[in-house]
């Protein structure tokens, strides 16, 4: 765990008592306190689901097919442009009068 950034947020958990024992044993084990225990065990699994959603690889057939559609001008889409146009039904509901 880095010591360079000062930890200032706060993470509180709801878990069961067999949970809190599992967690404290686990951290006991590793030398660590349960605070960086967990906090480095969730970063780790953050980490590990985020990297799909950060770094893909293509082939350069596929790169050139991604940036061909990066660059290619956006299609109209007429139910989308009537939507932005139209009142919300939040504003169709201000205009009514009440009785």
């Amino acid at each position: 765990m880095s010591t360079l950034a000062t930890r200032s947020e706060k993470l509180d958990l709801r878990l069961t008592p067999a949970a809190k024992k599992t967690l404290y044993t686990a951290a006991s084990a590793a030398h660590r306190s349960v605070s960086d225990f967990v906090l480095e065990s969730a970063l780790a699994r953050a980490e590990e689901t985020l990297t799909d959603r950060r770094h893909f690889s293509l082939s350069a057939e596929s790169w050139e097919a991604f940036m061909a559609a990066l660059d290619a001008p956006p299609r109209r889409h007429a139910r989308m442009e009537r939507l932005l146009t139209e009142p919300s039904i939040f504003e169709k509901d201000a205009q009514i009068e009440p009785t």
